[in-house]
């Protein structure tokens, strides 16, 4: 018979499994299968009631973020503002570094009574007899163990930083040591990003400029009155403008005194070439009334004679005189006729008068631009030495201004520094950082892990256990339990099988 033949032959004479002979491993181990069951729920109930109800986790998010915009610390007026950045893994990375730094861990052991609370363990042998130094050791060891107790995990999707801590007894222990280690870590963080003493440093330097701005005001102040001038800059400029106007009106002085005197020459030989008075009318006349008159009494002195010759003789002295007489008026008359009169009619010259006048004023203006030109001279002088002097007390001035200006930009920038100090301190003292404690971590009021879930999960488990321990159980038993066994096993078909309640 064919092996394929032979089981169905087998097959056909064997019943049919039932779930009483799927179960009936457990039935056969009962007491194997309660035992297990009941020593996984006793001990479900001790981890549920004795670590489960008294474990309290307490847990803080931290933000990573570069939200603040801290100036940096530089000489300048203007300093350098740090914008907003995105957050790198590395960042991320060195913070959880930074949260788990071994002496914030022995800061928060100590604080929070870690070393007080743990317990006697074989490792207490060999720490050393002095008080101070086992404190100390004990200190450290808590600290060492909270380093490794404590979960710090990245979230993924975001910039947040998961701290959690859990410990068996009073539900005040987690919340304090984040709560410290929140305080340290941030503190920590600030004493990192910003320099130390810049605050100080800053007030101090401000103090000093401000100082040293009053000292350059006054010297500024003094020295306008010693010297007599607020703006000896301004004077110079302007002095120096009069003394440009001086030399151009001394050039045209000289220019003046110049045509002057060649107008004085000029005018002083015209004038020699001329006659101060000039003839204006002129007459020639001959002696014609002379002649009248000479005549009138030649024939008076005729008809005397004719009249004294009647009467008397020649030789007679009246004749003789009139005879004499006639001869002289002859004369006369003769000599009358020879002689002429001219008539002659002057008067003064204009031009004469005219250049007589100019040279006068030529002359008179001539003294005057003279004494103009000699005025400007000395004016110009003094005006140059005065520029000479105010030239030095604008470079005083200059030098004092150049440095009391530095000194207020000074002044400035470290006033400017100062107040973004201090505002720079207040958001320390507010914990604003380029991290926060997004969500602060308080005192658990319910254990981390239910009892309740986990006497579910001991049920679960007890159950599990306990079948397969009666699985198990079946499986290591030699011995033939079910006609399928026997069947297979022999290779030949069961004819009967009676049941253990039958028999």
């Amino acid at each position: 018979m064919s092996p394929s033949k032979t089981k169905n032959v087998l097959d056909e004479g064997l019943p049919e499994l039932s779930l009483r002979d799927i179960l009936l491993p457990i039935f056969r181990h009962k007491r194997l299968v309660i035992g297990v069951f009941c020593g996984v729920m006793l001990l479900s109930a001790l981890v549920a009631w004795g670590w489960a109800a008294r474990y309290y986790v307490s847990s803080m998010q931290i933000v990573v973020d570069q939200s603040r915009s801290d100036p940096a610390v530089t000489p300048g007026e203007n300093a350098a503002v740090q914008t907003n950045r995105p957050v790198t893994a590395d960042q991320i990375a060195s913070e959880m570094v930074l949260l788990q730094g071994p002496d914030m861990m022995r800061k928060v052991a100590a604080t929070c009574g870690l070393a007080e609370k743990k317990h006697w363990s074989l490792s207490n042998l060999f720490l050393p007899e002095d008080p101070v130094q086992r404190r100390a050791a004990e200190t450290e060891a808590a600290a060492a163990a909270l380093g490794k107790s404590i979960s710090v995990d990245e979230d993924k999707s975001s910039d947040v930083i998961d701290v959690k801590y859990g410990s068996l007894g009073n539900p005040e222990t987690p919340a304090c040591v984040l709560q410290n280690l929140s305080q340290l870590y941030l503190q920590k963080h600030l004493e990192l990003k910003r320099p130390a003493g810049s605050t100080e440093f800053f007030a101090n330097e401000t103090e000093k400029y401000k100082e040293q701005l009053a000292n350059d005001e006054e010297q500024l102040t003094a020295l306008g009155r010693t010297a007599g001038v607020a703006a000896p800059d301004v004077l110079r400029t302007n002095m120096a403008q009069q003394v440009a106007n001086s030399e151009g009106a001394l050039y045209d002085a000289r220019q003046a005194i110049v045509a002057d005197q060649r107008r004085i020459s000029d005018e002083q030989t015209q004038m020699a070439k001329m006659s101060p008075r000039t003839i204006t009318q002129q007459s020639t006349n001959a002696a014609d009334t002379l002649m009248q008159t000479l005549q009138s009494t030649l024939l008076a002195d005729q008809v005397k004679r004719t009249e004294l010759l009647t009467k008397f003789q020649p030789t007679y002295p009246l004749v003789v005189e009139v005879n004499q007489e006639i001869k002289e008026t002859q004369a006369a008359i003769a000599k009358a006729q020879d002689m002429k009169y001219v008539n002659e009619t002057t008067d003064r010259d204009p031009t004469y008068e005219f250049l007589q006048e100019d040279l006068a004023k030529t002359q008179a203006d001539l003294a005057s631009q003279r004494g103009t030109a000699n005025a400007l001279v000395n004016s110009i002088n003094s005006m140059k030495m005065q520029m000479v002097d105010l030239n030095g007390k604008a470079v005083q001035q200059d030098a004092l201004e150049r440095t009391e200006k530095a000194d207020a930009a000074n002044y400035l920038l470290y006033l400017n520094k100062r107040e973004e100090e201090r505002s720079s301190d207040v958001l320390d003292k507010m914990r604003i950082a380029d991290v926060a404690i997004a969500v602060p971590p308080i005192v658990p009021l319910i254990p981390a892990h239910s009892p309740v879930l986990v006497m579910m999960i001991g049920f679960v488990l007890a159950t599990m256990m306990s079948i397969g321990a009666g699985v198990m159980a079946e499986y290591l038993d030699p011995s033939f339990r079910t006609p399928a066994e026997v069947a297979e096993s022999l290779g030949m078909p069961v004819l009967a099988s009676v049941p253990r309640q039958v028999a």
